[in-house]
């Protein structure tokens, strides 16, 4: 495993460094995202559609569970699942909406929000990024990215 750590001073900054993190993507990968309520994991996700070229509104789908989008990179079309898993109470919930499905899908990029939430049903990620708020700055932001 390999362990980065990046600090964010703003939103503008957490989008540029989920950006920057998405050259590094490919299709099937799976990303697992982890972090404090308002850490910063949607403004990550922005910056990988933005990468992407995503047209959408991206926004957190926390009564959804899932929002589809498409983008593209050198000119190929690009699918990406961005996954909230905030409101799930149980993994067991997960098979549900058809998680265990879309992980294994090697078609699509998967972003996963809250995954810490997902159990077993997670054991396979490409990349973790966790996201830790400050104590001492309300806008300073430890962004981990650690690659399986």
């Amino acid at each position: 495993m390999n362990t980065e750590e990046f600090i964010s001073l703003s939103e503008e900054d957490t989008i540029a460094l989920g950006a920057k993190f998405a050259e590094r993507l490919n299709v099937g990968d799976a990303v697992a995202l982890t972090g404090d309520l308002g850490s910063g994991k949607t403004e990550f996700i922005k910056g990988i559609c933005d990468y992407f070229n995503v047209e959408d509104i991206v926004n957190s789908p926390t009564f959804t569970i899932i929002n589809q989008y498409h983008g593209e990179k050198n000119k190929e079309e690009i699918h990406i699942y961005h996954l909230d898993l905030y409101r799930i109470k149980s993994p067991a919930e997960l098979s549900e909406i058809g998680f265990s499905e879309c992980l294994h899908s090697d078609e699509i990029i998967k972003l996963i929000e809250w995954a810490e939430k997902a159990g077993d049903f997670l054991c396979k990620w490409d990349y973790k990024v966790n996201l830790n708020l400050s104590d001492d700055d309300e806008n300073l932001r430890q962004i981990i990215i650690t690659t399986n």
